[in-house]
């Protein structure tokens, strides 16, 4: 028999278990319709069930299931792995990094591609993670990037418009030079916004080549000497100052 109802808002059954953080919308769908999900003690195929969460009992192969504790934590991605849980492509992922560890199932807070560096948030924590890379935000986030050209001031004047690329207006919201080498330099960069490969692209317009891409920043909260590949859990105040400033 169900538990009595309450007043709290009803999700989605697949939704539910997201946000449990037990796995991801996509995998509960699978569990639910696969037949290896009950509620309130009776099987459920129906991914859109309405549940509410605290009041209704949710099971997976008869276990059941209750809040997981909220993880952050960020990891110093490597080059070549890409920012998804699986590929069809069979391409190492940033997952492999936390291979051996006992964690929660956790969702990467926004990507970086393949060739891409540096700091990745991961979280169970949906709501959190919204707050971040909801574009209404606009938590900066910084990269140094090496280009294949020498920046004088007429190059970073121009990196400072805005292009048009695919229909979409592209714009860097701080550009500066960091160091130059003989025939490269290095260049830090400010996002409020991200689109799809947006540093790529920019630099793509102007006919440059990304050498190396590394993001360092997000919203305060610093790479630092983190080692390429290794991950650390977050504290709360630096939690708190992702989505507070």
């Amino acid at each position: 028999m169900p538990p009595p109802s309450s007043d709290q808002p009803r999700t989605g059954l697949a939704r539910a278990l997201s946000k449990l953080g037990f796995c991801s919308r996509s995998q509960a769908s699978l569990l639910i319709r696969t037949g290896k999900v009950t509620l309130n003690g009776q099987l459920c195929r129906d991914p859109e069930k309405p549940v509410q969460i605290d009041r209704d009992q949710i099971s997976v192969e008869g276990k059941p299931i209750g809040f997981t504790k909220h993880v952050y934590l960020m990891l110093n991605k490597p080059r070549g792995l890409v920012t998804t849980t699986s590929d069809e492509k069979g391409r190492d992922t940033v997952f492999a990094c936390f291979e051996g560890h006992t964690l929660p199932h956790l969702s990467a807070v926004g990507r970086l591609d393949k060739a891409s560096e540096g700091l990745l948030l991961f979280t169970n924590d949906n709501a959190w993670a919204n707050a971040i890379t909801d574009p209404a935000t606009h938590v900066p986030k910084t990269y140094h990037v090496q280009i294949s050209a020498l920046a004088d001031d007429t190059l970073l004047a121009k990196l400072r418009r805005s292009v048009e690329d695919e229909g979409e207006r592209l714009k860097l919201q701080t550009v500066s030079l960091l160091r130059q080498g003989e025939k490269n330099s290095w260049l830090e960069i400010t996002l409020d916004e991200g689109r799809n490969r947006h540093i790529r692209r920019v630099m793509e317009a102007h006919e440059l080549e990304v050498m190396r891409l590394v993001r360092v920043e997000i919203g305060g909260l610093k790479l630092g000497t983190l080692a390429k590949g290794t991950w650390r859990h977050l504290s709360s105040a630096e939690v708190r100052k992702l989505v507070c400033g």
